[in-house]
């Protein structure tokens, strides 16, 4: 698809059969048109990861054009928002001089949903590549739509009607005590959290489809059905989801804004050498309560 503009054309393609596709040709530190963000923002949603390429952005115009899809989460993790600009979350291994991190250092190395643990999940989320290790630190992500889709008719008549609770204190306590650096939560972090319970399959609210919405990062259990068997559910349901058949795989390069739709997209982040930096910066929009 290419948009031709007064003063830049956009050119968005395709980056695998599965989900993504890259938009070239458009500068979004300068005054975007209607025209061009509508255009964007269909390629959004077809592609459910829209992955913007050679944006040198402001922390200022990141989220700027981040507020042209709605309102802007603020992330419970406040030590790692950007100062002065908390719509920005950072995740990088970069220090402060007293050694302290700068960022949410190892955030993401599992499969997840963003924020899915909250009453109204996020929209979609829009990752800045400030700077990037030569290998590794790469994306992988899950087409949910495609996960749905490809279910036995049995097990789509089984979850049909049936709710996950979602959880970020379980999360993150559970991956500290395996080893993650992850810091700690605060007293008042924690009162911030309550857990969230939403259906095992949404609508998409602007394309109509149906997705898989459970994940191994935030989903512990299944509503009213005893703790063991919705174990046994929710790994089967994690199994099929992470199949390499519905992945694409993000290689980063820098000054990517990769913006993907947390309402049928499932993400992980890869390891890298922590001898190399890896700094990004992440704005999130709100979404609505999943149907």
């Amino acid at each position: 698809m290419t948009v031709a503009l007064t003063t830049q054309t956009l050119t968005v393609r395709p980056l695998s059969d599965v989900m993504g596709a890259e938009a070239i040709g458009v500068d979004l530190s300068r005054p975007l048109d209607d025209a061009t963000f509508r255009a964007i923002h269909r390629a959004f949603l077809d592609a459910g990861v829209l992955v913007l390429r050679d944006q040198k952005l402001t922390p200022a115009q990141h989220v700027a054009f981040s507020r042209r899809f709605g309102e802007l989460s603020i992330h419970v993790k406040d030590e790692f928002l950007y100062p002065g600009i908390p719509e920005i979350l950072i995740l990088s291994n970069r220090k402060h001089p007293d050694g302290q991190p700068m960022g949410f250092e190892d955030a993401g190395r599992y499969w997840h949903t963003d924020m899915s643990y909250v009453e109204e999940p996020p929209l979609g989320s829009l990752l800045h590549a400030v700077e990037i290790p030569p290998e590794g630190g790469d994306t992988i992500f899950c087409n949910m739509y495609l996960a749905y889709d490809a279910l036995p008719d049995a097990m789509k008549a089984r979850i049909a009607g049936l709710r996950g609770v979602h959880s970020f204190v379980a999360s993150f306590e559970g991956k500290t005590k395996a080893g993650a650096s992850r810091g700690t939560l605060s007293a008042e972090q924690k009162a911030k959290l309550t857990d969230a319970v939403h259906p095992m399959v949404r609508t998409h609210p602007e394309t109509g489809r149906k997705a898989l919405y459970v994940n191994p990062g935030f989903t512990y259990k299944v509503e009213g059905m005893a703790e063991a068997e919705g174990q046994v559910l929710l790994e089967e349901l994690f199994a099929h989801s992470t199949q390499p058949r519905f992945q694409y795989r993000h290689v980063w390069k820098s000054h990517d804004l990769v913006f993907w739709d947390n309402r049928c997209a499932m993400h992980h982040a890869t390891t890298y050498d922590p001898r190399h930096i890896r700094h990004m910066q992440r704005t999130t929009v709100k979404g609505d309560r999943p149907v």
